[in-house]
């Protein structure tokens, strides 16, 4: 059985990764826009990863018979400057969830639940690797700069990213 104070921070995590599908969404419209591919298939199969990341949140949920309370959606920018200005707020909007899914750890521990612990550490290795492969980004961006060409280069390699279907993050009782 899943402890109210449990219950009530993974629904609020719940809507942090509805979010931040939104804002890869929004991010992956506005580099569509801006006319580049590459990037906006990058940010799709981010905001596909994140939904992936809310529904297994939701069905590990239904697995303990908790309550799924599914909030509204805080609204999201719109346009960013540059490949660089989105791929910082992404990085920062990472280390936020990190945060979260660390103070989800911590409660779990005070409260000792063990398969919330075991459920979370999935998590914690996920936001590692978000982060790493943000400040790749970033660093890549940093060190192409202006150039047009670096920019059109790695427009092409993120157009190569594919999504894959997070194992655990179908619709609950399928």
């Amino acid at each position: 059985m899943l402890s109210p104070k449990l219950e009530e921070a993974i629904n609020a995590q719940i809507n942090a990764e509805f979010w931040s599908a939104y804002l890869s969404l929004s991010m992956s419209a506005d580099f569509a826009a801006k006319g580049n591919p590459g990037f906006a298939n990058w940010m799709h199969v981010q905001f596909k990863e994140e939904q992936d990341h809310a529904l297994k949140f939701i069905n590990f949920l239904v697995s303990r018979s908790a309550k799924v309370k599914l909030q509204p959606l805080a609204e999201v920018k719109s346009s960013w400057t540059s490949p660089l200005e989105a791929f910082e707020e992404t990085l920062a909007h990472e280390k936020k969830v990190t945060k979260m899914i660390n103070d989800l750890y911590a409660l779990a521990v005070k409260e000792e639940d063990y398969a919330t612990q075991s459920m979370l550490k999935w998590f914690i290795d996920e936001q590692v690797e978000e982060e790493e492969t943000a400040q790749g980004l970033i660093d890549s961006l940093k060190m192409i700069s202006n150039n047009g060409f670096g920019i059109y280069m790695l427009d092409k390699e993120l157009a190569n990213r594919t999504y894959t279907p997070l194992a655990g993050a179908t619709v609950a009782g399928k």
